[in-house]
């Protein structure tokens, strides 16, 4: 069982980004990666500048879902072969993307004072963009909890599944001791339609404020949309292949509705 109890570096001496967005879920399956990558692309697509830094160390696949082949990823900044910024790449729906490495142990078993050294790294590129999503891993690891203690803003990806809104629960508790952003808000993936979508939300509403204490707010609703698994499989954008579907629509009209980026 992972302790509620607060990670001691998140509660004394965290670095809280305000531009950095942690994109989050208690367990994998609820399509936050393919969010992530559209979110990132909507915002570009806004005007601003945008890196996608894959987070989910050890099990990274934003470059696999974005059809990409970096020569550089996060393994070679952990060796310490290259700074953090070095491996940006820019794609080409808009926005720059760090990559992680699929099934790299050395990156899952990263120290703890590595992960906090590349926390740091990654503050630091901040500075040059307008809004760094973060796609964090599924789960409550305490690499997850470290990268999500300094986010200014984290959104927890959930849909109606009851074992994704209990692990969704189970992080925004987590994340309430942890300290967590300067804002919380929950992302409803998958859903029928915007009501059942919205139904789903004040579920996880009632029981953070029952027992946490905690009002996280709708970040919106999106609706559930085959082409969105076919983007995936053409390892496209979706706002690429296919711009004016029910999905795309729903994560621009999100990315529309955040506020101007602070640094």
């Amino acid at each position: 069982m992972i302790s509620a109890a607060p990670l001691p570096e998140q509660r004394d001496a965290r670095r809280v980004v305000p531009n950095m967005i942690a994109v989050a879920s208690g367990k994998g399956g609820v399509g936050k990666t393919c969010l992530a990558i559209t979110l990132a692309h909507a915002l570009a697509r806004r005007g601003a500048r945008i890196l996608l830094f894959d987070g989910d160390l050890g099990l990274a696949n934003v470059d696999i879902q974005l059809g990409l082949m970096p020569r550089q990823d996060l393994g070679a900044v952990v060796a310490g072969q290259l700074p953090l910024a070095a491996a940006a790449l820019a794609v080409e729906a808009g926005f720059d993307v760090i990559a992680g490495r699929s099934g790299c142990g050395r990156l899952a078993a990263a120290p703890p004072a590595r992960i906090d050294a590349l926390a740091n790294e990654l503050a630091e590129t901040a500075a040059g963009y307008d809004h760094v999503l973060v796609d964090l891993g599924a789960g409550l690891e305490p690499t997850v909890r470290r990268l999500a203690a300094q986010a200014g803003r984290c959104f927890v990806v959930t849909t109606d599944e009851p074992t994704a809104l209990t692990d969704a629960y189970a992080f925004l508790k987590v994340a309430r001791y942890d300290r967590t952003a300067s804002e919380m808000a929950v992302l409803v993936n998958m859903a029928t339609s915007h009501c059942a979508g919205e139904k789903t939300y004040g579920a996880l509403l009632r029981a953070c404020e029952a027992f946490l204490q905690l009002s996280p707010r709708l970040l919106g609703v999106v609706r559930r949309d085959p082409r969105v698994r076919e983007a995936i499989r053409c390892q496209a954008a979706l706002l690429t292949r296919f711009p004016t579907c029910d999905a795309a629509v729903d994560v621009e009209a999100i990315a529309a509705s955040l506020p101007a980026a602070r640094r």
